[in-house]
């Protein structure tokens, strides 16, 4: 990479302008535009569990096994963990626009292929070029989200879109169920992608509306066009509310860099917070494993151990669907109010401690398909919550030049450690049909979701309600501080 071009030195309150700003029309755009990748992702990760049975079966035209099924959840996983550190970088330095657009190209293509496909290979290609759209959107979306919402709204806002993966897993599970039903077992699976491609069309004409962060411009030496887009933001604000804008105070002096080496990104991850990449690294490891884990062998445990039909099998993921969406929409506002270090480490410890007592009750067998479910429920509420702060998290602890990499560094190798590791495990776990073994994997859920909370505890900083230039001042800013400065 180039080394750092510095173009000059300014003033700015774009920052201030922006975190100053009511609730708007605006914020809904970028909810909408932005957020609904999670909407994508939930829906991908649901309809492969969701005709597992189908494409197992023999009868889906590509003749896998229930193995290959689950290992293609975990090509995803790579893909996704591939794509999320191959745009990282590029985000942040041509742009968060131009980025989450070509990662939505990316995944559009590549999920329309994969309703084609006629044999593993080809499946397995594209599950894995689909996972690398959707990488690549987490990088960029979570960036320009956070850059766009004013600091009051930024936590909730964060889990509740982050959350919204659900309403996509919610859509993938009832599509799944009905395409199965209704539909020959060729054509069905292939119609459950096929939405994806509907959808993502959909998200792709309301996020041309969607600005440059003009956190990003102003650093990139493009101020004018950073006040161009704040003014019009502030201009519709003031005709949606009838009421004037007060001028922040608050402004911060910037070096302006047309681009940022890579060297100096590393030094600030792992040399100027230490502490915040540990925090990150621990929180996504504990979510991704449980996730990916349970969630990739959710319809094959109810189908092995409750004999639950794989054509109803699906239906099972809508109450637990409901119970991670609501999780985030529901707790959000505490993260905002209570504070990010309360709320992170009391939903990490409390997801893992309930899956212990769930798993023992499991190996007893005391529970049938539906209490199952519903223990699951009530575990995910929480753990939901949790795993959306991971996102959130770093996102906003570490400075601006590196936040979209920084976002796709720990969700890479969170994953890769917690979400492909878990799939894989389970596989074998649940192709045993022994319920202790089964456990066991349980158990390390719940061990690295109690041991993220533990580190959040001593690690979270206190970022709720902060401007993003306050939690970790830009690199390019005149006083950047040292973690204990910033903590």
């Amino acid at each position: 990479m180039s080394e750092s071009v510095e173009l000059g030195r300014i003033t700015t309150r774009v920052p201030a302008r922006l975190d100053r700003l009511p609730w708007s029309h605006f914020h809904w755009l970028v909810v909408f535009g932005l957020g609904t990748v999670w909407i994508l992702d939930g829906l991908e990760v649901t309809v492969v569990g969701a005709v597992s049975g189908v494409l197992s079966s023999g009868k889906s035209g590509v003749a896998l096994t229930g193995s290959e099924v689950i290992l293609a959840g975990a090509i995803y996983v790579v893909g996704a963990c591939l794509g999320a550190l191959f745009f990282g970088q590029p985000t942040d330095r041509f742009g968060r626009k131009k980025l989450f657009m070509i990662t939505l190209g990316l995944y559009l293509l590549a999920t329309g292929l994969t309703a084609l496909s006629w044999n593993p290979i080809w499946f397995f290609v594209m599950r894995f070029f689909t996972g690398a759209g959707i990488g690549g959107e987490y990088s960029a979306i979570n960036s320009a989200i956070d850059e766009l919402i004013p600091a009051k709204y930024r936590g909730r806002v964060d889990l509740t879109i982050n959350g919204s993966y659900w309403i996509g897993a919610l859509a993938g599970a009832v599509g799944g169920y009905f395409a199965l039903t209704y539909l020959p077992a060729f054509f069905g699976w292939r119609i459950c992608f096929a939405f994806g491609v509907v959808l993502g069309l959909s998200v792709l004409l309301v996020r041309r509306n969607v600005p440059e962060s003009p956190r990003w411009l102003f650093i990139h030496g493009k101020q004018d066009k950073a006040d161009e887009i704040v003014s019009g933001i502030e201009r519709d604000v003031e005709e949606e509310t009838g009421r004037s804008l007060t001028e922040p105070a608050d402004s911060i002096t910037i070096r302006q860099r047309r681009s940022i080496g890579f060297g100096l990104i590393a030094k600030s991850v792992f040399t100027l917070y230490p502490k915040r990449s540990i925090l990150g690294f621990s929180l996504f490891v504990g979510q991704a494993f449980l996730y990916n884990a349970i969630f990739f062998s959710y319809v094959i445990v109810l189908t092995t151990f409750f004999g639950v039909s794989n054509n109803v099998a699906p239906l099972y993921l809508v109450p637990f669907a409901i119970g991670n969406f609501l999780g985030p929409l529901l707790l959000g506002p505490l993260f905002d109010s209570v504070g990010r270090k309360v709320m992170i480490t009391s939903t990490y410890i409390l997801s893992g401690v309930l899956l212990l007592i769930t798993g023992q009750l499991f190996v007893a067998g005391v529970l049938n398909a539906a209490t199952q479910t519903a223990a699951w429920c009530v575990i995910f509420f929480f753990a939901s919550a949790g795993a959306s702060s991971a996102y959130l998290t770093v996102s906003e602890v570490f400075p601006m030049e590196t936040r979209a990499l920084c976002i796709g560094f720990f969700y890479a190798i969170g994953t890769a450690v917690g979400g492909i590791t878990g799939p894989l495990l389970f596989s074998k776990l649940v192709a045993s049909g022994n319920r202790y073994d089964l456990n066991t994997g349980y158990i390390l859920g719940a061990a690295l979701m109690i041991a993220a909370g533990i580190v959040a505890a001593f690690l979270a900083v206190k970022a709720e309600r902060q401007t993003l230039e306050n939690i970790a001042k830009p690199l390019t800013a005149e006083d950047t501080p040292s973690e204990d400065e910033a903590a």
